[in-house]
């Protein structure tokens, strides 16, 4: 094989549109690894007419080579690419986590892996196997399946078995464990306040988990370990051979987005740099490379290989791993869109004296997302104004005493997003509690401290049915 072809094999770009234009296709048949889709190569509307769509997008690229590899961040949960447009219908990891209930965790993944077969997709970039380690981290959250790492092990075995059991690869993410970090990698470069010693006992758990449940590929995260040295995780030997070799890892190692802040530098550079380090796959997603950009990619690595910086047998070698995740998946009759509801409502934790008197006024306070979220519907005011009639809605802007003439005895229902890390949401909150109002507070984020309200209520998740499952606890609560 060509070096040329060989260093194509490696890149899985992304690419703006909801059809493959004729240069992708082009560079798919000469030899391009694969793609990564997200949300804006998604249409917006019905699940049929997403899926239908995507399908569509899928046999434009397997006719071109039908073993190219077709990845996708389909976590479920509030991270989500064909509900993009509408959230989830199903709920994320923090989710099944507090669930408890390994069958459905695996059920759920099974159901997310067939519509992923049904749609052509053969890499599934999750699940996250990083730990809540802290309540200051700004991008994991309630991607996780929570804060012990032998019990959201479990929780990630338990979904790599049904992903891949449906035939489309699993990825366990963002190794060494994102969880520890306060500070976002699509930003700038987190550096883990842990040892590698704490690293082995506590977050490489879940990776151990997912190696043993036989994931078929591992992200690396843009993570600075100070005993591995100065690299982030994705550019640094010592940290793949850990992986090799003290966690026993065979398949294929992904790289999250190396367009990303934290791995920064010139994108030819990290490429070949992760390479060398022992990576196999080069995720491009973030900002997408046009033709000229691809070129400038496989010519960079060409010439590392002609330099003698870049073995021919280590880029042989990943773009050997990384055809491997390109085997079409067979379409099986496995996805149940009702399931996602039943695991949201089996999720919920309701505290206090929930009691809701007449129509409730809601108040969402939405805060940005991460850019892994994007832009994705949030809110209940949608919901509970479906399930109870005169429900008010009052805009997030909207201050205590505003709040408390439109209640006039009404119960106030506040949605959060991890208000912990929000002052100015945590400080409403407190305002509309020193009021007086009969207040209940839903949570949709990693639960923070109680804030004093009449009744608390923690979703677990900011997915479409983790807010049903909500609206549905809060209208069977009227007096």
């Amino acid at each position: 094989m060509s070096l040329h072809r060989l260093a194509s094999g490696v890149l899985l770009p992304g690419f703006h549109g909801t059809t493959a234009p004729d240069w992708l296709l082009k560079r798919v048949a000469d030899g391009l690894g694969g793609v990564v889709l997200f949300g804006r190569n998604v249409v917006a509307g019905t699940a049929e007419e997403t899926d239908a769509q995507v399908t569509a997008l899928n046999a434009q690229l397997r006719g071109a080579r039908a073993d190219v590899v077709i990845g996708i961040d389909e976590e479920g949960g509030d991270v989500t690419r064909l509900d993009y447009g509408r959230g989830s219908e199903v709920p994320g990891n923090h989710a099944l986590g507090a669930a408890g209930d390994l069958g459905l965790t695996r059920e759920v993944a099974a159901s997310i892996g067939s519509r992923l077969a049904a749609c052509g997709v053969s890499l599934n970039l999750a699940p996250s196997a990083d730990l809540v380690l802290t309540l200051d981290d700004p991008v994991i959250g309630v991607r996780s399946f929570g804060s012990d790492p032998v019990a959201a092990g479990a929780h990630v075995a338990a979904f790599v078995e049904g992903m891949q059991a449906v035939g489309v690869a699993a990825c366990a993410k963002h190794f060494p464990g994102h969880g520890a970090s306060t500070v976002d990698s699509h930003a700038a470069l987190p550096v883990l306040p842990r040892s590698a010693a704490e690293l082995a006992a506590v977050e490489f758990v879940p990776f151990r988990a997912a190696v043993q449940a036989g994931v078929r590929s591992v992200m690396t995260g843009h993570l600075v370990v100070p005993e591995w040295g100065p690299e982030p995780a994705t550019l640094n030997p010592r940290a793949l051979r850990v992986l090799r070799e003290d966690l026993g890892f065979t398949g294929a190692v992904i790289t999250d987005g190396l367009d990303m802040k934290a791995v920064g530098g010139d994108l030819a550079e990290g490429s070949v740099r992760a390479l060398v380090a022992g990576v196999d796959a080069l995720c491009l997603g973030g900002e997408p490379l046009d033709d000229d950009g691809l070129r400038w990619l496989v010519d960079s690595i060409v010439a590392a290989v002609e330099s003698g910086v870049l073995p021919r047998e280590r880029l042989e070698e990943a773009a050997r791993r990384t055809a491997a995740l390109g085997t079409p998946p067979s379409s099986v009759d496995g996805h149940d869109p009702s399931l996602g509801l039943k695991a949201a409502r089996a999720a919920l934790e309701v505290r206090g004296d929930l009691r809701v008197s007449g129509a409730p006024v809601v108040l969402d306070l939405a805060v940005e997302a991460s850019i892994a979220v994007g832009d994705v519907p949030w809110g209940l005011g949608p919901y509970l104004s479906e399930l109870v009639p005169g429900t008010t809605v009052l805009p997030p802007s909207s201050s205590a005493d505003e709040v408390a003439a439109v209640a006039s005895g009404r119960t106030v229902v506040v949605v959060t997003r991890e208000a912990h890390r929000h002052a100015w949401a945590r400080d409403l909150v407190s305002a509309l509690v020193k009021i007086g109002l009969d207040l209940v507070h839903v949570e949709t984020g990693v639960p923070g401290p109680d804030l004093g309200t009449t009744a608390r209520v923690d979703t677990h998740g900011g997915s479409r049915v983790c807010l049903r499952a909500a609206a549905e606890r809060i209208a069977a609560a009227g007096t």
